[in-house]
């Protein structure tokens, strides 16, 4: 039996929605965040030392990170969500690892300044964060994320999937940093964007994930 460790409105939810596409049996065990820091409660460190989410257990194995499970699970599933075709295959390893190593740290950045202004930082320190925070973003993360924004777009005219005619695990690893690029900037401008999280949002089996993970609020 697969054991979810499921961390509420995380990167977790495309490994429930991995799994719901694979039509595996799996268990989720729910944490919830700390109220006050917004970070992972302190019992995951239980299941993998940093105590980050998403993990899985599955019988004697622990895996972390969701690319790393990704590609677990689909190697164990007969390549079930991987493109046949080696040049499909190249966009696919591609798009894998852009998710995380490119696109989703520029957003995290964004994140975390965009908090300079408020609470935790100390009162007589928030105007210079305020300030910090809009330099940066005006003079560097804005203007790359709109970047990859514009590239992502450019990809998909065409074309409804990443990597190849059907949806791939690459499709599911890239859903999180574009619904974050949603939730905390905007898609109005880039409507192949906007209609791959259509398309996703609609699938049963993301539907189905959701049920299982409970509710997401990066999709708002």
């Amino acid at each position: 039996m697969i054991t979810v460790h499921h961390l509420e409105n995380s990167r977790s939810q495309r490994v429930l929605w991995l799994l719901e596409e694979l039509d595996l049996t799996y268990e989720v065990v729910r944490h919830e965040r700390d109220r006050k820091t917004m970070l992972a409660p302190p019992e995951l460190k239980q299941v993998h030392p940093l105590g980050r989410s998403p993990v899985i257990v599955d019988g004697q194995r622990t895996v972390a990170e969701t690319g790393a499970i990704i590609e677990y699970r689909t190697s164990r599933a007969g390549g079930l969500l991987v493109p046949d075709d080696d040049e499909e295959r190249l966009r696919y390893t591609y798009w894998l690892h852009y998710a995380e190593g490119t696109l989703m740290p520029l957003l995290v950045m964004k994140l975390i300044f965009s908090k300079l202004g408020s609470k935790p930082v100390p009162l007589p320190l928030r105007p210079f964060g305020g300030l910090l925070a809009y330099g940066v973003g005006q003079q560097f993360l804005d203007p790359r994320i709109a970047e990859n924004l514009a590239f992502l777009e450019g990809e998909l005219t065409g074309r409804d999937w990443f990597a190849g005619a059907d949806l791939s695990a690459a499709d599911i690893m890239l859903s999180f940093p574009l619904e974050a690029a949603q939730a905390r900037t905007s898609l109005e401008d880039f409507p192949n964007l906007s209609a791959f999280l259509k398309r996703i949002h609609a699938r049963p089996a993301y539907q189905r994930a959701l049920e299982r993970g409970g509710p997401y609020a990066l999709m708002f």
